[in-house]
């Protein structure tokens, strides 16, 4: 005791300075902290909140002299509601080129192979489709890669080549009688695409989506080229939701750090791929990536290491077929990567929660300070973060009331965080469809 007053350890007095004997201070640093982060993010985060240069809609494309060979790859489980508009989709490109599709069935539970052979026959497309079945899934492999794996080794067995054939298990014959059907013509398909399209089986693109993506691969001498496919944002949980997915990707794949090659940041939308058929091949094919939960990602990552360049766009022409219709459709879109994105990691976790806290939800809260600067400094930050947020509303076309509400998005965003590591520590991984994706937590 020296005056009243005791001594202490330093952290524990700066604590007491701090909260306990200084509240405002602690408040006014929080509040200097959150407007501090919006100021990088304005400033340094790649500008990845400006959409206009990387919505692909809007671009310029020039054409190749030559149209390569493509072949589309449709992974699909359990989507019969969707695979026929998809499909369809395909089907009505516009590509001058050789262009093909090879439809994989991942082990449906419902009429989802049947109804891609429907499709075909309807469309009188059989000699331009092969749907076929993905054989068991091996320990290790993510139900997605599988199928693109399966899909990439029969693709390799028509053609008689054995490069990436030989180190994956080859498809099962298909059995017509099953729902499973392909053409006799498919052995006429190419043996080496030029580039591989991977898109998912609930997404209706525009006839010339295929075309401008291989512009754009041609013009820029790309190996991985994506596009952010247009989701719903039509009910309430969308509109809600939806949007702030967009920004949150952005801001953590900033477009024009994946597109400078000098620059370790490297990201894709699983929904569009168009890769270089030598930048699969660079990589190891798909058994490089084969346990990775977020898969697109990861591809584009093991493309950039290669030396390869990637590129990721948006649009509105191809549209996602998949509807959320209450708020826990988007959670358990969130829950199933969030702890995949921090590597399964509770100290990354609670830095992750902390980090949205100062970043969205501080600055709302801080409003009601009875400090006058410290009111004034939440508020403009609440300001900053409502034009960033801005222009990504108004590419879903809502009205701009929804850019302030951004803070109660966020903390949707942290509560499916937290939720998602809840299920890694209950056993029950990144569950999908029925199908855990990620590794849960062993006992």
């Amino acid at each position: 005791m020296f005056g009243g007053q005791s001594f202490c350890s330093p952290p524990l007095a700066l604590y007491r300075v701090l909260i306990a004997e200084c509240p405002v201070l602690f408040l006014f640093l929080l509040a200097a902290l959150s407007f501090a982060i919006w100021i990088y993010l304005l400033a340094a985060r790649g500008g990845f909140w400006h959409l206009r240069p990387f919505d692909d809609d809007l671009a310029p494309h020039t054409p190749p002299h030559d149209w390569p060979r493509i072949v589309a790859f449709i992974p699909a489980r359990n989507e019969a509601a969707h695979i026929a508009e998809t499909i369809a989709s395909l089907l009505r490109q516009d590509y001058p080129g050789e262009f093909s599709i090879i439809f994989v069935d991942d082990h449906s539970e419902d009429a989802t192979a049947q109804q891609a052979c429907r499709a075909a026959q309807e469309t009188n497309a059989t000699s331009r489709i092969a749907v076929i079945s993905a054989s068991d899934l091996p320990p290790g492999w993510t139900g997605k890669l599988w199928a693109l794996n399966e899909g990439v080794a029969f693709l390799n067995l028509k053609g008689g080549e054995t490069s990436l054939s030989s180190r994956a298990a080859r498809p099962k014959v298909p059995n017509l009688s099953e729902g499973i059907c392909f053409s006799s013509a498919t052995s006429k398909q190419p043996a080496s695409p030029a580039y591989l399209w991977f898109t998912d089986a609930d997404i209706v693109h525009a006839p010339d989506t295929l075309r401008r993506l291989v512009s754009r691969a041609e013009q820029h001498r790309l190996d991985l080229t994506s596009l952010m496919v247009l989701l719903r944002a039509k009910t309430f949980p969308e509109r809600a939701l939806i949007p702030a997915f967009l920004f949150f990707f952005l801001k953590l794949y900033p477009p024009s750090w994946i597109a400078n090659h000098t620059a370790h940041t490297a990201g894709a939308a699983g929904g569009c791929i168009l890769l270089r058929r030598e930048a699969l091949d660079r990589i190891g094919g798909f058994s490089a990536i084969r346990g990775e939960v977020i898969d697109d990602c990861a591809l584009a990552r093991a493309v950039k290491r290669c030396g390869g360049r990637i590129w990721m766009g948006l649009t509105r022409a191809s549209v996602s077929l998949r509807a959320y219709t209450t708020f826990a459709g988007p959670r358990d879109m969130i829950a199933r990567t969030a702890f995949t994105q921090l590597h399964y990691s509770a100290s990354y976790l609670l830095a992750a929660l902390v980090g949205l806290a100062l970043t969205y939800i501080a600055p709302l809260a801080l409003l009601f300070a009875y400090n006058n600067a410290m009111r004034a400094t939440a508020l403009a930050t609440w300001l900053i973060m409502s034009l960033l947020f801005l222009p990504t509303v108004r590419f879903y076309r809502l009205s701009p009331l929804w850019a302030p509400l951004l803070p109660l998005t966020a903390a949707f965003y942290a509560y499916a965080t937290f939720l998602s590591a809840a299920r890694y520590y209950l056993n029950r991984g990144a569950q999908w469809k029925g199908r855990s994706q990620a590794p849960a937590k062993t006992r």
